[in-house]
């Protein structure tokens, strides 16, 4: 799940509501392989429902800030 809290997540057996999901064909080639899947996507770990319940706040990752300077050598 995206976006989720690493100390958060489903497992198996549990029941998963995914409210407006976007359903999305992928199609990757690697080494003369193809691999082909579809991947659903939702907006934000908080709008699914698990077990009849909404995940708690702190199912979604706290954000996380990234800089890079393409100008500068590394």
């Amino acid at each position: 799940v995206y976006n989720a809290a690493p100390a958060w997540g489903v497992t198996v057996g549990d029941a998963l509501g995914v409210p407006d999901p976007v359903l999305t064909q992928h199609q990757h080639q690697h080494q003369g392989q193809t691999f082909s899947f579809l991947g659903i996507r939702v907006s934000s770990p908080l709008s699914l429902v698990v077990n009849g319940k909404r995940p708690p706040g702190s199912a979604l990752a706290p954000p996380r800030l990234a800089l890079s300077n393409p100008s500068m050598p590394p």
